[in-house]
């Protein structure tokens, strides 16, 4: 499925890290709008660091407090989330390219973060979805086939 058709981020199988291109997210929001999943929102420009990524993430998801500041509480948060509302959860993230460069090692943690996060949501049948902007990346995503 392409960003020309109609998005359906409801599927829990669908879920999942995705590239994608920053223009991309209007109809990324409003398909999550549609399928009543909770989006956030993160600015990663000008992240160059686990700290200033934990920060923004920790603010953007709104975490009660308490938020332990490392990959450990990342990963918990990401696999909790019953305090934000919606029948599953979006999670963008704008300007990736900007910790991807700066800090590859920890883009890599977070990438193998999001893909766990997601992993355990598949398994409550709760979509999950985190979409990366990366200025090389257009949107593409998985077709749904019936079973």
């Amino acid at each position: 499925m392409s960003a020309e058709g109609a998005l359906d981020l409801t599927q829990a199988n669908d879920g999942g890290v995705y590239f994608v291109d920053a223009a991309d997210f209007d109809a990324l929001v409003a398909a999550a709008e549609q399928g009543q999943l909770y989006v956030c929102r993160a600015d990663l420009t000008g992240c160059h660091d686990k700290a200033e990524l934990l920060r923004r993430l920790a603010a953007a998801l709104n975490v009660p407090s308490g938020f332990g500041q490392n990959w450990d509480a990342l990963l918990d948060t990401l696999r909790d989330l019953e305090w934000l509302h919606g029948t599953g959860h979006v999670l963008l993230l704008d300007h990736a390219n900007d910790l991807r460069t700066a800090a590859a090692k920890d883009f890599d943690t977070l990438l193998n973060i999001l893909h766990e996060s997601a992993g355990f949501a598949m398994s409550q049948s709760r979509p999950f979805f985190a979409f990366l902007s990366l200025p090389e990346h257009p949107m593409v995503l998985p077709s749904h086939r019936p079973s």
